[in-house]
């Protein structure tokens, strides 16, 4: 008899340890940090704004579930919710890209990969967007770019000052030029705001990368980013094969950006909603028709 035969028999005769069924944990209950390893009560977790209290890890978070962090309860009016994005060049790789649109759309409950809005954030008047990763890896497409330069203008005309948390891939590869052009459109709608005497604050979120770190991103007044968040333009790997050399360790982080004056400050999320609220505070007096109004 073979060794491997001899282990065979030897689990056929040993009695069963299994006799109780495991008890099952319904679907969503626990939600495991993926920085450390430990479970939390999903409810906890959602309480602490998807900061996981063992290492202060942040969790990615959705679009809904930021604009509830934010934005004061029942002050939200979405803007441009109708927009919706079409196929331009009938674009199809290992599928159609309608149908890629279709399934993020059944997915997330969104149209876009972006929502956007007008809403009160510790009574402070304020033109909101928030960029959805689970969108097609919040892509930037004909939509978003629209969607945010409307938003962008909106807040010019209104006097508002303007947040914008970004997470996103880059620009939509199956939109083409189309895609990338929002990158100059929506530069162009920052300068004018910015021309008005407003205050712009983008939100770095993990990740910010390609078109949208090489446009709107990057042109705040303050940038705020969340911790150990991997902002940047090209992959690590292709910027060290085009370099032939070895980049340094945190590259595109949040951390280091800070240190090398890309990003003003790094702000828990627990504080974000505050830290924010204070700093137009701060810029109020430069809002001379700064309305009280969330009519969008």
């Amino acid at each position: 008899m073979s060794l491997f035969d001899w282990f065979a028999n030897r689990r056929k005769s040993e009695p069963d340890l299994k006799q109780t069924p495991e008890r099952e944990i319904a679907d969503g209950l626990w939600s495991k940090c993926e920085s450390c390893g430990v479970l939390t009560y999903t409810k906890d977790l959602q309480a602490n704004h998807f900061v996981c209290s063992e290492c202060n890890h942040h969790l990615r978070v959705d679009s809904d579930e930021r604009i509830r962090q934010l934005i004061d309860s029942d002050t939200w009016q979405p803007l441009n919710e109708q927009l919706q994005p079409i196929d331009p060049l009938n674009f199809t790789d290992r599928k159609a890209y309608v149908d890629r649109l279709k399934e993020a759309q059944e997915k997330t409950h969104l149209t876009e990969g972006v929502q956007t809005g007008v809403g009160l954030m510790d009574g402070i008047p304020v033109t909101l967007g928030v960029m959805d990763f689970r969108f097609m890896g919040g892509s930037m497409g004909s939509v978003v770019g629209e969607k945010i330069c409307r938003l962008v203008e909106y807040a010019t005309e209104q006097a508002f000052p303007l947040v914008i948390i970004s997470a996103s891939g880059g620009a939509r590869m199956q939109e083409g030029m189309l895609s990338l052009m929002q990158m100059a459109k929506i530069s162009g709608a920052l300068q004018r705001h910015r021309e008005a005497g407003l205050l712009y604050i983008p939100v770095l979120t993990h990740p910010t990368t390609g078109g949208v770190t090489a446009s709107f991103a990057m042109l705040g007044d303050i940038t705020l980013a969340e911790p150990k968040a991997t902002i940047g333009f090209a992959g690590r790997r292709v910027i060290e094969q085009t370099l032939r050399e070895k980049l340094p360790e945190g590259f595109q982080t949040s951390e280091y950006l800070l240190q090398h004056g890309f990003v003003d400050a790094i702000i828990n999320r627990l504080q974000l909603k505050k830290t924010i609220a204070q700093l137009i505070c701060l810029h109020q007096p430069y809002f001379p028709t700064f309305a009280t109004s969330t009519t969008a």
